[in-house]
């Protein structure tokens, strides 16, 4: 066999690999995309956390939102006013404090106070058993204890205290991992300093809901009736605080005859 047989072909491939590489290197400079200088510097002031509360996909999503002008400096939930302080100095700008917010669960039926439909044997799954007639609990729109928000959270923040949510508010960075992991839509984003708040999520009709969950709001509209500062309206069966009005008087609290609207301050409240 003629060797110029063999090398002729392998020069031949070898010079069309140098061709194509000359020319896709070319083409990655000629091509280039130019990074902001600011991103880098934006990316080292967040936490790292890549939870996606901020709304974009991790940190890097986010760093490159706020250094593009698609994101406020304080669009971290995680970091805080630390953060939002750090990424202002980089985008020279004055970060604005925002009200802390924290994630509040609106039930209180727990084992003593609400019934339950059966016993559940399967695994201690939030979807899973809301997929089995709606779960256990006679409560439509009740926690069902098995801790599919605990187990979202990546900072610790929730435990199940007597078969329901709870949250622990010194430890919750508001980054809404929590309320994507419920699958009946009973935890949201509230102010951290308004403590008085409506502890359900029923829209069920008063019997039903009495007869369901001794804790349960009925929307009986005392509460409504008595705020002096109208911040509380009942709609379809369940009273709702309006935080931009509420003066934290108490009023609501020491009226409602299920105890659905709490204080979770701890704190006394105000008599009328």
């Amino acid at each position: 066999m003629d060797i110029s047989s063999i090398l002729i072909p392998v020069a031949a491939i070898g010079g069309m690999g140098l061709l194509f590489g000359g020319g896709l290197g070319v083409a990655s400079i000629k091509l280039k995309v130019e990074q902001d200088p600011k991103i880098p510097l934006v990316r080292e002031c967040l936490p790292g956390a890549n939870c996606g509360g901020c709304g974009f996909a991790g940190c890097d999503a986010l760093a490159e939102a706020i250094a593009t002008g698609k994101a406020p400096v304080n669009a971290c939930p995680v970091g805080g006013a630390a953060c939002a302080a750090k990424v202002g100095e980089v985008m020279g700008v004055k970060a604005e404090q925002g009200v802390k917010k924290v994630a509040f669960v609106k039930c209180m039926g727990t084992c003593e106070a609400a019934k339950t439909k059966f016993e559940y044997y399967g695994e201690q799954d939030c979807d899973l058993e809301n997929g089995v007639s709606g779960g256990r609990k006679a409560c439509a729109f009740g926690c069902l204890g098995d801790g599919n928000c605990v187990r979202a959270c990546n900072f610790g923040a929730l435990s199940i205290v007597d078969g329901v949510a709870v949250v622990d508010s010194e430890k919750c960075v508001a980054c809404g991992a929590c309320i994507k992991a419920c699958p009946k839509h009973l935890i949201e984003l509230v102010p951290d300093d308004k403590k008085i708040r409506v502890a359900c999520n029923s829209n069920d009709m008063p019997k039903p809901t009495k007869d369901n969950c001794s804790n349960g709001c009925m929307g009986c509209k005392i509460c409504e009736k008595n705020c002096p500062s109208q911040a509380v309206a009942v709609d379809k069966f369940l009273a709702k605080v309006d935080y931009e009005k509420c003066t934290q008087c108490g009023v609501c609290t020491q009226k409602c005859p299920t105890k659905a609207i709490k204080d979770v301050s701890g704190a006394a409240v105000v008599n009328e």
